[in-house]
């Protein structure tokens, strides 16, 4: 076909040269091809048939070109030729450019509207100067609003409790209202000069109205580079308490046009008790208020704090019942075993939880008490410094969060509970009524003997998952891996059920050990006796009580979870893993994506030629140079230059990146989350907004103040009118309530 391409060409100097000489060297325009010879079904570039020879030419051009005889003479100009062709070309640039501009003008005098095309296109009328000023008024307000959002500013000042009767005092937006009148803005002032010296420059009602508007633009700057990228996956984090009322934080994870995996908080959902209600909305402000399709979502994870698992389980069943594709996943930011133990349905198991995050916090809020801590710690490991100084270094993290958190508190709960005893014993001030009180409570909660069996069995069940948890989290390969591992997983707990009693007798056995260490009585629940108390008959040992109680439910929700979120369909998708070059490697090149990338068959811009492509990534791999090394991560891939030669690779790669068990390997990418967490933990739950959270999580985004104003105008016109909404009809009335 080379041949036949140059004889065609009548290129003579070029028949000596080898195909692959001519590949590598020469390009021939796409005009010399019939129409028919060129597929365009590629998104990425022009693909010809595989029969394709070039046949339009026209031999017989240049003959007419007296130009083009004799193209290697070059004539030398002079000075003058030189300047005239300069001028030349700057009176044909301006010709053109007056010419665009004059046909763009006629354009938009013919232009009609879309509806029934009879209308013309609304011609850009003039604003009056009351219009203008109107809009300059508004960017002023919106201005304030965002700065607020920006700088974490509550939108209310002092309370009404904190001012003696009969001052009167503005909130920070009127303030900075003020300020800025002051500091010179002549639209402010003219608007204000005349109002009432006690009347709210701005209502409670505009302002929410104002601030849905910024924040429903800067989440739009979001969502179009989500739409752009096309497939994405939705993930939320634990309920939070807004200003009374308890939210869903949720984030979307997307790669962007530079292949980078992002993770972007996008917004709260306001907390519904009932699972199927909470369902059609979540399904609802994605689709319709936030207008994101949800066939183009591959994955979906709930981070949830314990008795909110069942229900956001619920949400994950109803999506993925319409959606099939959006597979129900971990998230990579949540350790396994915490997620497993998060999710038990037991009330011990979460009151357990909750002690120790209130036991962490309560450390990590005093550095006087980790002192504390590590003088204790130093006391009881004095025989086994290294097992001690590892302890130490612990307690200084977040260590709930680890795969190994009950082994941890195991470890550490003799010295927890003296450290805790010390401090709130002590008689001298060292320690204030606050810290001493909580000391106090947190050791009696520690000493009990309910919550000490709790974590000893969550630490012997959860072992089991631990290895394969901390896979989950590790490089590309692990997860990999970690995929094949998981039959195992479920074979050892299965085994474990099967055998309960002789199992739960051992952790029963190390609990008692540990209540014996700490000078904790053995025995059955307060609330359990207190309900037998009229039952003679109840013969209940505290070994069996806990073995149905609590041993059994564990097991058996520990199994059906993994089960679940470790679906046939994610552990096929985990299985296409193998794409990344260095699992290849380790897998010696023998690998089989094509049998598990069939559920992503119709994400592929060429599934036809899946095969080809697969052979074609292998092989490039597999003969590469001995100084190139194999990319070890999805990230990686997506950034070598080539990419999009495998058009099929890349779409895959792109999909199985998403998916929220993988870890965003560049963290400046997953900012989203850290600046939530900042958010809650610097704002008091009263002052939290959930308009001003989003402005001030994604203080980065740019947006669009006319944007704004526009929006504003086309949903409220009836209150751009000044008058309407800040004088009142009688001035007498401007009371209090203003």
């Amino acid at each position: 076909r080379c041949q036949r391409w140059v004889e065609n060409c009548r290129r003579a100097d070029l028949e000596d040269k080898t195909p692959d000489q001519l590949n590598k060297h020469y390009r021939l325009c796409a005009k010399h091809f019939e129409t028919s010879m060129i597929c365009r079904s590629s998104p990425y570039r022009t693909v010809l048939r595989d029969n394709a020879v070039p046949t339009i030419f026209d031999l017989t051009s240049h003959l007419n070109n007296p130009h083009s005889r004799h193209r290697k003479r070059i004539k030398e100009l002079s000075e003058d030729e030189i300047r005239t062709l300069k001028q030349q070309k700057i009176d044909e640039a301006f010709e053109r450019e007056q010419a665009t501009q004059e046909l763009n003008e006629s354009n938009e005098q013919n232009t009609v509207s879309e509806e029934g095309g009879e209308e013309q296109e609304e011609e850009a009328v003039p604003l009056t100067l009351e219009e203008r000023e109107n809009k300059d008024y508004l960017k002023s307000l919106f201005e304030i609003l965002i700065l607020m959002g920006k700088q974490n500013i509550p939108l209310d000042g002092h309370s009404v409790d904190e001012l003696p009767e009969g001052i009167f005092t503005s909130d920070n937006f009127q303030a900075l209202l003020e300020y800025r009148i002051n500091a010179g803005d002549e639209v402010l002032r003219k608007r204000f000069e005349m109002t009432a010296v006690n009347l709210e420059y701005c209502s409670k009602t505009q302002q929410k109205q104002m601030l849905e508007i910024c924040e429903s633009c800067v989440r739009e700057e979001t969502l179009r580079e989500v739409r752009d990228s096309h497939f994405f996956s939705i993930v939320t984090d634990e309920v939070v308490d807004i200003a009374g009322e308890e939210h869903l934080p949720v984030l979307v994870r997307f790669v962007d046009d530079s292949h980078n995996l992002r993770e972007e908080f996008i917004g709260f959902l306001p907390y519904e008790a009932d699972p199927e209600i909470l369902a059609v909305k979540f399904h609802t402000t994605i689709t319709e208020k936030w207008g994101l399709n949800m066939e183009y979502c591959r994955g979906q994870a709930y981070i949830v704090s314990s008795g909110f698992a069942s229900k956001m389980k619920v949400v994950a069943t109803r999506l993925l019942e319409k959606y099939p594709q959006a597979v129900y996943t971990l998230c990579s930011s949540c350790a396994l075993n915490v997620w497993l133990a998060k999710s038990v349905p037991v009330v011990g198991v979460s009151i357990a939880l909750g002690t120790i995050e209130e036991v962490c916090c309560l450390f990590n809020q005093s550095p006087q008490l980790l002192v504390e801590l590590d003088n204790t710690i130093s006391v009881l490991f004095q025989n086994n410094e290294e097992k001690g100084n590892e302890l130490k270094e612990i307690c200084r993290s977040q260590w709930t969060g680890r795969h190994d958190t009950f082994e941890v508190l195991v470890d550490l709960m003799q010295a927890l509970v003296l450290c805790l005893d010390a401090v709130s014993s002590d008689s001298s001030v060292r320690w204030n009524n606050f810290i001493a009180g909580r000391a106090f409570v947190l050791s009696s909660a520690l000493t009990d003997f309910d919550f000490i069996v709790t974590i000893v069995i969550l630490k012997n069940v959860l072992s089991f998952t631990r290895a394969f948890g901390k896979n989950l989290q590790g490089q590309t390969s692990d997860v990999f891996f970690a995929a094949s591992s998981l039959t195992a997983v479920l074979h050892s707990l299965n085994e474990v059920m099967e055998n309960i009693e002789v199992y739960h007798e051992f952790w029963f056995e190390e609990a008692t050990n540990l209540a014996t260490k700490l000078d904790v009585q053995i025995k059955l629940p307060g609330k359990f006796r207190r309900a037998q108390q009229g039952n003679l008959d109840s013969q209940v040992t505290s070994e069996n009580y806990y073995k149905e109680i609590l041993s059994v439910p564990t097991v058996e929700h520990i199994i059906q979870e993994l089960k679940d979120i470790f679906s046939e369909q994610h552990l096929k998708a985990l299985k296409c893993l193998s794409l990344v070059p260095s699992v290849m490697g380790q897998l010696k090149f023998n690998t089989s994506e094509e049998h598990h990338a069939d559920m992503y068959k119709n994400d592929l811009p060429n599934p036809d030629t899946l095969t080809a492509e697969l052979h074609c990534w292998r092989i490039k791999w597999k003969h590469r140079g001995k100084d190139i090394e194999l990319p070890a991560t999805i990230y990686e891939a997506l950034h070598l230059p080539d990419i999009k030669f495998f058009p099929n690779v890349y779409a895959l790669l792109k999909v199985l990146c998403i998916l929220p068990v993988m870890k965003v390997e560049n963290e400046k990418y997953e900012i989203g989350r850290k600046r939530l967490k900042a958010y809650l933990k610097n704002t008091l739950t009263e002052q939290r907004s959930s308009n001003l959270a989003l402005l001030n999580i994604n203080f980065d985004i740019k947006h669009d103040l006319d944007l704004m104003v526009d929006t504003y105008i086309k949903l409220y016109p009836d209150k751009v009118e000044f008058q309407e909404d800040f004088i009142p009809s009688n001035n007498s009335e401007v009371t209090e309530e203003a």
